[in-house]
């Protein structure tokens, strides 16, 4: 017996010595959390727009591509000269100068489009087929079909076109699946002898965001809406700059009628030499208009960004001119009006015809995607200039390069904080090991003047990974050990977005990413849900939180921070475990804040840090709920090794 108690002293003594006793100081406060702190950052990279969120399921619609029928396969019972014709009126409307002439006088004349990587069809849902066409006499019937990768017909209708004449017009039909497919294909075979011209060929699912006609894929938003992000930052990234300035993004032919928007190649469609993706091109159907009503659909502030005046500087560098540079601050102006602007103005009467009287209350923009060098700065000055000039209170974010250090940074951030940025956008996608050793890295920064976007990061895995792989745990958990420095510092980093976003299983460029995609589901990576749990628990006020009177950036491979939210009355602990070890920890709660006796807990763990979640399995790495006990303003917690949690407690 005694020899058992001496054992039992033992283990007592080992586990005081062991036990980690973490200090909040819950009525402390350091700083505001801003309302939009944690946000999503969209780029039309990895098939994200057309071939992901926006459900158009037809590529090349319009024959707009370099190369007119691609995406589509013409199938005839035997040749006949110019029995197909793709007619260029780019004379007439250089949005959309082509269509397809059809000259039907045979059987078994079809045209076939194989969709984004196949076309995802479900079982018992409604497809919306519509298409624009002119037609001196209506002789033509359009046979539709759906046909699955064993050639079988698992959806079909029929179009008759009703309307003659010189005008084009548009017309619409709709038809059930009867069998769910992730590669389907979609035909049209043209029955009775005529002559038709075709353009806009389009289908979309019936089970669209909001059942919105022509609108965004609803799982996708969906996965975007459960995070409550607090900004999107739209449409990029690189596209914005575009390889040229010809090839950039321009917002004003995104908005109005699908067939107005003219198409433009996708600058990722010959970045990548290894990833080839000579089919991706721009329809805008996701426009500037979409972006900023998914933004208010989900409660989030829209934060667009705009070419500044020059192209990607690792593409071609090209520059518009001092003197010509009027056109793109009239877009910045003409974006704001269009955004906020009275009914009665030029761009707000645009935004309330396209059925949006309502403003969107844009507060900020950025002026520029990682542009950099002097160069930079001397346009940005003009921008500047004029949009505070005629709106003194708006937000501008500022780029400061491509890297987080170097001459590039170090020129921009001088001179940014001397002319008193509002914004200063920081981008980083670094190795696990960089995440770790930075997670102080705002701790010393000037508490006063500009303030710090982080609008672009992610942990890169090394590159024997490719993919989804690249998406694991380890990545996601030094994120989350950052993160807590980008909280714990709140009042100097201001906003933060990791990136990219989506990308499609079949036809990424890019990775790791957020969330993966294929052509009927969606997952979020355990980088999603890391993000999903700061955006969710991001409180109002930062709270000290230490380690031996020291912020907790690495000790035994811990990072924390901490947060009480007066609006839901919660403290709010955030902890990452670092360590191939469980660690014991006594969170000591001083303060004088009444707290509730019992709190929750949200858990990612995983032992194995190369875990990734997959179709297959998409919560391998996802929040563990339970509960925890305060105990005289105190919680005693196991944390498992590699591991991130998240413990709230109320009060009051």
């Amino acid at each position: 017996m005694a020899y058992s108690l001496a054992g039992l002293s033992s283990a007592s003594l080992l586990q005081a010595q062991t036990l980690k006793n973490i200090t909040v100081n819950v009525d402390n406060t350091l700083a505001k959390v801003q309302p939009n702190m944690w946000g999503v950052f969209f780029e039309d990279i990895n098939f994200g727009a057309d071939g992901g969120i926006y459900a158009e399921l037809i590529k090349n619609r319009s024959f707009e591509f370099a190369k007119p029928l691609m995406g589509w396969t013409v199938k005839r019972a035997k040749p006949n000269e110019g029995d197909l014709l793709v007619v260029n009126r780019k004379e007439v409307n250089t949005a959309n100068p082509r269509y397809l002439q059809v000259n039907n006088n045979q059987e078994g004349l079809s045209i076939t489009n194989e969709g984004f990587k196949g076309i995802g069809v479900k079982k018992g849902l409604r497809y919306d087929f519509s298409v624009m066409y002119r037609q001196s006499a209506a002789h033509v019937k359009l046979r539709l079909q759906l046909i699955n990768a064993k050639n079988e017909v698992i959806a079909e209708g029929s179009l008759a076109p009703e309307k003659t004449g010189s005008e084009w017009h548009k017309q619409s039909v709709s038809f059930t699946a009867t069998a769910t497919e992730p590669k389907a294909k979609f035909s049209i075979a043209f029955e009775g002898k005529g002559k038709i011209d075709l353009d806009m060929i389009s289908l979309f699912p019936g089970d669209t965001w909001k059942n919105r006609p022509q609108g965004l894929r609803a799982d996708m938003v969906q996965l975007l809406a459960d995070m409550k992000p607090g900004f999107i930052r739209f449409p990029g990234g690189c596209i914005v700059e575009g390889t040229d300035l010809a090839n950039r993004y321009q917002w004003k032919k995104t908005i109005g009628p699908i067939e107005n928007r003219q198409l433009l190649m996708n600058r990722w469609n010959v970045e990548f030499a290894h990833r080839p993706a000579p089919d991706y091109y721009q329809s805008f159907g996701l426009g500037f208009f979409e972006y900023f009503q998914l933004a208010e659909d989900i409660g989030s502030d829209a934060l667009p960004i705009l070419n500044c005046g020059m192209a990607c500087q690792f593409n071609t560098g090209e520059v518009a001119a001092m003197d010509e540079l009027d056109p793109y601050v009239q877009d910045a102006l003409d974006l704001i009006e269009f955004a906020n602007g009275d009914v009665t103005t030029k761009w707000g009467k645009m935004r309330a015809d396209l059925g949006h009287p309502k403003p969107f209350n844009l507060k900020m923009m950025g002026v520029g995607n990682e542009n950099w060098g002097p160069q930079y700065l001397e346009r940005l000055a003009v921008f500047t200039k004029a949009i505070k000039a005629k709106y003194p209170d708006f937000k501008i974010i500022n780029s400061s390069g491509t890297d987080p250090e170097g001459e590039r940074f170090n020129l921009l951030n001088t001179s940014l904080r001397a002319n008193n940025a509002d914004f200063i956008d920081e981008h980083y996608y670094r190795p696990a090991d960089w995440f770790l050793k930075n997670a102080g890295r705002y701790d010393n920064y000037p508490r006063n003047g500009s303030k710090v976007f982080v609008g672009e990061y992610a942990v890169h895995a090394d590159k024997s990974l490719t993919g989804p792989d690249k998406s694991n745990w380890q990545s996601a958990l030094a994120s989350a050990s950052l993160m807590t420095g980008l909280e714990r510092n709140a009042d100097v980093v201001q906003m933060a977005s990791y990136a990219p976003l989506f990308a499609h299983v079949d036809a990424w460029q890019w990775a790791p990413d957020m969330i993966w995609v294929d052509n009927l589901e969606s997952y979020g990576t355990p980088d999603y849900y890391v993000q999903k749990l700061f955006s969710t628990n991001k409180g109002t006020d930062v709270v000290p939180i230490t380690l031996e009177n020291k912020n907790i950036i690495g000790q035994d491979g811990l990072y924390a921070s901490s947060v009480i939210d007066k609006n839901t009355k919660e403290l709010i602990i955030k902890i990452a475990n670092n360590a191939d070890k469980s660690q014991d920890i006594a969170f000591n709660l001083n303060g004088k804040t009444r707290l509730k006796a019992k709190g929750t807990v949200e858990e990612l763990a995983n032992a194995n840090l190369g875990q990734i979640n997959t179709f297959q399995n998409p919560k391998a790495v996802s929040p563990q709920k339970s509960t925890v006990n305060v105990k005289d303003k105190k919680i005693k917690i196991a944390l498992k090794p590699y591991s991130f949690t998240v413990i709230k407690v109320p009060f009051g």
